[in-house]
């Protein structure tokens, strides 16, 4: 079992799609002899060449549609967008085509294309490059959308992808690229769709995905040294969602807190709020509590992008506030 970065596993899972599979390649804005953005491709277009993998024009319209037309053909595309906030200049061919052609055509086409895309804030970037817009494209049908927060899942969650015959966004967090963690030497998949209990617990239930995964861990050891202990449940994926382990979890605990960075206004965590007040209201001791990020655009300023961040400490106090803990 070797222990890898995020970025490490992610290249390993690119390296190993490309070895088995003749019809993957590779495509988007500077992955090939400069390795990419977040140098998650380094290495792959010296060993593979520039037939597997493809630097583009900078234009996610034609990235996403030449993707497309490549996995309606019987390809197996990888297509990388540099950020997510950048996959809003190909939302049409996302949600309109990729999303839909399989149902529009009475099941006769697929498109299994994988797009790579990187989320979240707190690298001071500025507005338009710091957002979370993996929770809106989680509300389409049609649509895989997966967000790792460990080098386990990413990789084992990127091999599920690949045997996925509908279009999958892949929302990597720019902050997490360095994390460390053990990967099996041996070949593992995680299925699409489970969530996994990070930390048990019996006197409330955090559900958090990506980067707040890590800040739902440091919440919880903050509460344990005054007792209490919390359950810590990584969503993995966004679409489809593991609504029965969350409330399976909140019928245990009686209390429930939503971590995601994305806007208060928007994101996966009404949804699921929603979802347990129907499943579990009557085990609730509580209201269900939400932590999420300002509904305000991402400022430059370090310090102010990083108050407008959910952090360990505002989870606790939500606890505190709420639940009286």
């Amino acid at each position: 079992m070797a222990e890898l970065t995020l970025r490490e596993a992610l290249n390993r899972a690119l390296k190993e799609a490309l070895e088995r599979d003749p019809g993957v390649f590779l495509m988007g804005e500077d992955i090939g002899a400069y390795g990419g953005a977040y140098a998650v491709t380094r290495g792959l277009w010296k060993q593979y060449g520039p037939e597997r993998v493809r630097d583009t024009p900078i234009s996610e319209a034609v990235i996403v549609g030449a993707g497309i037309g490549a996995a309606l053909a019987g390809m197996r595309p990888i297509v990388e967008l540099m950020t997510i906030n950048f996959s809003l200049l190909a939302a049409d061919q996302i949600v309109n085509t990729a999303a839909k052609l399989h149902y529009m055509s009475g099941g006769q086409l697929e498109v299994p294309l994988l797009i790579r895309t990187v989320t979240g804030g707190g690298g001071q970037l500025g507005a338009t490059h710091s957002q979370s817009f993996e929770g809106w494209y989680a509300t389409v049908p049609g649509l895989r959308v997966v967000a790792p927060a460990t080098p386990y899942d990413a990789l084992g969650l990127f091999r599920a992808c690949l045997k996925d015959r509908n279009t999958v966004i892949f929302a990597e967090h720019a902050l997490l690229y360095g994390v460390r963690g053990q990967v099996p030497d041996e070949y593992y998949e995680v299925p699409l769709g489970l969530a996994e209990v990070k930390r048990q617990g019996s006197h409330l239930t955090i559900v958090a995905y990506s980067r707040m995964v890590h800040i739902a861990l440091a919440a919880a050891e903050q509460l344990a040294r005054r007792g209490v202990e919390s359950e810590v449940i990584d969503l993995r994926t966004l679409r489809p969602l593991d609504t029965e382990a969350v409330v399976n979890s909140v019928r245990k605990t009686h209390r429930a807190v939503i971590v995601e960075e994305g806007w208060q206004s928007g994101g996966i965590g009404p949804l699921l709020a929603l979802l347990i007040q129907e499943q579990a209201f009557d085990h609730l001791d509580g209201p269900v509590v939400r932590v999420a990020g300002a509904d305000a655009p991402a400022p430059y300023n370090g310090r102010l992008e990083r108050s407008g961040i959910p952090n360990e400490d505002a989870v606790v106090k939500a606890v505190e506030s709420r639940f009286g803990l």
